[in-house]
């Protein structure tokens, strides 16, 4: 890796490592957010779910935009976007201010995302590049699961906007070397889908929303029949609009190749059972264990050194060993590690979870760079800016759908256990002063239980994706970098991580 590479690497890892640390780092400041703007459950779940929602929206219209006008061009302006916003976050007086801000944050982030793993495949060719995807793998693995210490020390010791100015100047520096350090390039010229563009997004935040609000509304309110019925629609009719459109955001001839579809399914799978449940894991351990903000942060530590440290391994792993087997284990792993952490009681202390948060942390190491090779390795690299904006896509839909879906698990469980109680929605943000006092243990055994139903759930899920990744990822849909994806027989063999290998 020469310096020039180097430098790219090290733009490119640190506004990845911004743009996702923003979507945990949040979660331990929620309960001082819904103290300064007398915030609601849903508007908690909200102000990470905004910016995720957003995130996945426009993943996939950025990465078009990158292939049409240039992917160091579209990342420099999501930059500039997701510095703006965070300033605006830090600067919110309600809980709706603070919402917009985020969901614009996150379309910063989406540009910034979209061309990540394109950028860095246009950088770095052969083993080189699975050193490049295993560093940027430990770098979204470490952001995802350090955002709860980093935010824990600055809410406890300055405030809970901290957390958002801090991207202010680390972003003008990213901005003005992106500027400097990365090279422009660019893929095959299409045009914007404005139909998909409405159609996903609209069904997406319809669903989310449901999701969101559907306990506290009703199931059976004509609000979120109404949603759910739109959302029914909207998604359906995204993936006619693409099928027909000359210039489709999304290449539904890309989930032909089995493998690509694979990898897919692994990234909404480990978004939606591992990282969804920060948000859960956190209030647990902070309002219903009563830690405090960086006491809090601190008990991640395992999951953040073990995903960080098993990353690069797992990246360099990439090109001498089938990616299928890190995807289906680095899943089965974090499965398990989701099971290890059921049996929680009122007793439990946080000790309970820490055997699932280590085989977790390892799990989570392993799939994010195998996630990163198999995007863009079975794809013609002229494709790597759709090939990546969808793998993305997936991630943030997963953590999306994850914590709408498990919190109106939540909310459900808890209002069932607790009859006569405060609504599920006031139970779930994991304060037992809502009982009143001499009932701290009645609310602990009904808050652990109705988590260790989360932690089932997620568990499920990861496992199952993990077959599905191993026996979706073949290596015969990978193709050798820097050559155009053609007829089998005109292609050098290649391994799974998509290095040409000399026949």
């Amino acid at each position: 890796m020469n310096a020039a590479q180097a430098r790219s690497l090290a733009v490119i890892c640190t506004a990845t490592f911004m743009l996702l640390l923003d979507i945990t780092i949040v979660n331990v400041a929620l309960p001082d957010i819904a103290t300064s703007l007398k915030s609601s459950f849903s508007d908690l779940q909200w102000v990470v779910d905004a910016y995720a929602l957003s995130l996945a929206a426009f993943l996939l219209t950025a990465g078009s935009l990158a292939d049409l006008f240039g992917r160091k061009r579209i990342f420099t302006i999501g930059l500039a976007i997701f510095t703006g916003a965070s300033l605006l976050c830090g600067l919110a007086s309600s809980p709706l201010v603070l919402e917009l801000a985020r969901a614009l944050q996150g379309i910063g982030g989406a540009a910034m995302f979209a061309t990540s793993l394109a950028l860095l495949g246009a950088t770095f060719q052969g083993p080189q590049r699975g050193t490049a995807f295993g560093i940027w793998g430990a770098t979204t693995g470490a952001a995802v699961a350090i955002g709860p210490l980093v935010g824990g020390l600055l809410t406890e010791h300055v405030s809970w906007e901290s957390i958002f100015f801090i991207n202010v100047p680390i972003g003008l520096l990213a901005i003005l070397a992106s500027t400097r350090v990365l090279e422009e390039s660019t893929g095959p010229a299409s045009r914007l889908d404005v139909p998909g563009v409405i159609t996903f997004s609209g069904g997406l935040f319809l669903l989310i929303f449901s999701l969101v609000r559907g306990n506290a509304e009703g199931w059976g309110s004509p609000l979120i029949v109404g949603f759910l019925v739109g959302a029914a629609v909207l998604l359906p009719l995204f993936v006619l609009v693409e099928r027909r459109s000359p210039h489709p955001m999304l290449d539904l001839q890309l989930f032909r190749k089995p493998a690509f579809t694979g990898a897919a399914v692994a990234a909404f799978v480990l978004s939606s059972g591992m990282f969804a449940m920060f948000l859960y894991l956190t209030l647990y351990i902070q309002n219903a264990l009563h830690f405090k903000p960086l006491d809090a942060g601190l008990r991640f530590l395992p999951i953040t050194l073990l995903s960080f440290s098993a990353a690069p391994i797992a990246g360099k792993l990439s090109a001498r060993i089938p990616v299928r087997y890190l995807l289906g284990g680095g899943l089965a792993l974090v499965g398990t590690g989701l099971l290890l952490m059921t049996g929680l009681d009122a007793g439990s202390k946080w000790t309970a979870l820490l055997p699932g948060f280590i085989v977790a942390g390892v799990g989570i190491g392993m799939v994010n760079p195998a996630l990163a090779s198999t995007a863009i390795g079975v794809v013609d690299p002229r494709r790597a800016g759709m090939a990546s904006g969808i793998n993305n896509t997936f991630r943030q839909v997963g953590v999306a759908t994850g914590i709408a879906g498990l919190g109106a698990i939540f909310q459900a469980t808890l209002q069932h256990k607790l009859p006569g109680g405060p609504p599920g929605e006031v139970l779930a943000a994991g304060d037992p002063r809502v009982l009143g006092p001499g009932q701290a243990t009645r609310f602990l055994t009904a808050y652990s239980s109705a988590l260790n139903e989360l932690l089932l759930v997620g568990g499920l899920v990861s496992l199952a994706g993990a077959v599905i990744a191993f026996v979706l990822v073949r290596p015969q849909d990978f193709v050798a970098h820097g050559a155009p994806a053609g007829p089998p027989a005109a292609r050098p063999e290649t391994s799974e991580a998509g290095v040409g290998v000399a026949g």
